[in-house]
């Protein structure tokens, strides 16, 4: 009988998971379930993908229905596969967790504690965990951490100018997407060779949408704060935005905090800028003004961090794109790149449009990548670690932490 570790990544729009092979992390499955326009749709693949695919579509959509579904799968429909553990990517970590832990009764509360911090995230990461532990109580499971990558970042890196004790208490710059950014990391060698370690930064641009910037494949800073708002503007997230803006809807406009916070969360960003779409896909088809207004602006602000990151890493020599924008937007990746031609960045329109690993020209000073993200692999990897099963080489995941 094979055994497998159940790997979820509970996003704040979709519900990803994936089932790998506990010894060798070789990929059974691997899919996401996402809520469109259209309906509910399901992408999977992998050799272990036909009972989900020949399998009735949930009943219920939203998480708590699609985490039901896959587990009913699992335990009914793979019956030759046991399970060995299940991992989970956990968005906040906060300052007590930089490094991936097995969790238990303890470890839950300080989690649950931090659902402000990431409340359109962190629910659903624990709502994973909880399902799971309703169906094998005995089964471990491992959380990995969102910001878990971003505490080697300097100090200085990390502090508000805010008075000491508030950076004493915890709020400081966590940064997120961490998991993703650790996976580009190990990529890194084997796509850019000796390039890999110089100034890197990696745009992670999907519904929800920051930089990283990398020396030595290690986080020196990112655009993301003390929560997951701060920063690029998003699909549905307004991103970095005068305080004093906030200040004036609730004196002024007398909007109430929950108000100001589904503004900011939910109904901002691409949605509230171009009043159509949170979708590019949808955006880049209308020839609404508004909506190439919505695009401008989401690529202007993305130039305008790209500015800052290199001040940070003292010079650039990659730029990665990642995360569903990132992987298959050429029209986003073509805005971006045309207003960096003055670092000495150019692009290959032709490789751009084909979607090619390679898109930067053999002119340019700073090579450009599309490297497609997995998030999933460094929390099997992670698992496998902390539960102490011996394996053979595996596909190349190397944790900085722990």
């Amino acid at each position: 009988m094979r055994e497998a570790f159940l790997i979820f990544n509970a996003g704040s729009s979709s519900l990803k998971f994936a089932l790998y092979e506990s010894r060798s992390l070789d990929l059974l499955c691997r899919g996401v379930l996402e809520e469109r326009s259209e309906g509910m749709k399901l992408d999977i693949a992998g050799p272990l993908a036909g009972p989900f695919l020949e399998a009735p579509r949930p009943a219920e959509t939203g998480h708590a229905g699609y985490i039901e579904w896959f587990l009913n799968l699992v335990r009914h429909r793979l019956g030759d596969l046991s399970l060995g553990a299940a991992g989970h990517r956990v968005v906040h970590g906060g300052a007590q967790f930089a490094a991936p832990i097995i969790v238990d009764d303890m470890a839950m509360a300080a989690l649950e504690a931090l659902v402000p911090l990431a409340p359109g995230h962190q629910p659903n990461n624990l709502m994973a965990i909880r399902a799971v532990a309703r169906f094998w109580p005995d089964l471990p499971q491992i959380a990995c951490f969102d910001t878990a990558f971003h505490r080697t970042q300097p100090r200085l890196a990390q502090l508000f100018g805010l008075p000491r004790g508030f950076s004493d208490a915890g709020i400081l710059r966590y940064g997120f997407h961490g998991l993703s950014y650790e996976y580009i990391a190990s990529r890194l060698p084997e796509i850019a060779g000796s390039r890999a370690d110089g100034r890197v930064i990696v745009a992670h641009l999907g519904h929800g949408a920051s930089l990283c910037a990398m020396r030595e494949r290690r986080s020196v800073a990112t655009t993301m704060g003390f929560t997951s708002l701060d920063g690029l503007m998003m699909g549905t997230r307004c991103g970095a935005i005068d305080p004093g803006v906030l200040l004036y809807l609730i004196r002024e406009r007398g909007m109430s905090v929950e108000t100001v916070a589904d503004l900011l969360n939910n109904r901002s960003g691409l949605l509230g800028v171009s009043g159509i779409s949170d979708d590019v896909r949808t955006l880049a088809a209308s020839d609404d003004p508004r909506a190439n207004e919505a695009l401008d602006l989401f690529a202007y602000r993305i130039v305008r961090e790209v500015g800052s990151l290199v001040s940070a890493l003292g010079g650039l020599d990659l730029l990665i794109f990642t995360a569903g924008i990132g992987e298959h937007s050429a029209l986003v990746r073509r805005k971006v790149c045309e207003q960096l031609r003055f670092f000495g960045l150019e692009l290959d329109e032709q490789l751009n449009a084909s979607g090619a690993m390679t898109i930067s020209s053999d002119a340019s000073e700073i090579g450009v990548y599309i490297v497609p993200t997995n998030e999933e692999l460094p929390i099997a990897d992670a698992v496998r670690r902390l539960i102490g099963i011996s394996e053979r080489p595996g596909p190349g995941i190397t944790s900085q932490h722990g």
